[in-house]
Formats: structure tokens, C-alpha cells, sequence
């Protein structure tokens, strides 16, 4: 048997504002996706991140309903290149309309990090290693 986990898929409610939203965190989709009921965008390693409207779900799976409780049911993650950029990234998502779920912090575990909603509340956290603290002389 020879599984490959290769893919992460998105029902996304609003295809243009979802790939704008995706945009911002540096993904290459073209414009022209917008319009599409289905796109796909093949990430560095060969993973692939594939957003679906919620009408190409029920095209398929005609019982199917979203998901309720607030939340999204997915976290992703993306890497930023310094701590500074994680509350840049933060701040210009929350300046272009998305919700803050965590406003950047220091986190215990050594890294800058912070949490916005997607256009369908899906988790997405931004996160950057913290400089190593250096020893104080004895």
C-alpha cells in the first residue's frame, strides 16, 4: 500500500473574497480564479490546497450543510519570515476586514504568534521564531 497525504481541501462560501484572503498570505492563485466553482493551487513540496464553493460540495453531496459553532473546523498555518512580520501580516488581514482571534503574542513555546479568521472562520495562525535569548554574564 502506498498512501500519500497530498492534499488540503476548503469549502469556501465566497470563492473571490476566500482566494483574495489567500492572496494576502502570499499563495500565486490568478485572478481569474474568482470565478471558478473549484481551484487548486499547488504549494512547495508538492502539496496541493484546493478550495471548493459550498455549491460544487452539494453538487456531489446534496445533504451536505457547513459547519456551526463560530469556528471553522480547520487551522492552517503559515510561516512568516520574523516576528515583526507576523503583526504586520496580523495587522493588515484585520485592517482589510478579517476577525482577530489571537492578536500576535509571544508564545511560551519560543515563537511569535497570532490567529485570524478566515472569510469562512477557519483558523489561520501566522508564526515566526522568536530570537533566542541570549544569557546574561555571570
Amino acid at each position: 500500500m502506498s498512501i500519500t497525504f497530498n492534499v488540503t481541501s476548503l469549502i469556501v462560501s465566497d470563492m473571490a473574497r476566500s482566494l483574495a484572503f489567500y492572496r494576502r498570505l502570499g499563495l500565486d492563485i490568478p485572478v481569474s480564479a474568482d470565478a471558478e466553482p473549484h481551484v487548486e493551487v499547488v504549494l512547495p513540496g508538492g502539496l496541493r490546497l484546493l478550495f471548493d464553493t459550498e455549491g460544487t460540495v452539494r453538487s456531489f453531496d446534496p445533504g451536505w450543510t457547513p459547519a456551526t459553532g463560530g469556528q471553522g473546523r480547520i487551522g492552517l498555518a503559515f510561516a512568516c519570515g520574523s516576528p515583526a512580520e507576523v503583526d504586520t501580516v496580523h495587522d493588515e488581514l484585520v485592517a482589510a476586514g478579517h476577525d482577530s482571534h489571537r492578536a500576535p503574542w509571544d508564545a511560551f513555546w519560543g515563537q511569535r504568534y497570532a490567529s485570524v479568521a478566515d472569510p469562512d472562520g477557519n483558523s489561520i495562525d501566522l508564526y515566526a521564531p522568536l530570537p533566542a535569548a541570549v544569557p546574561s554574564a555571570p
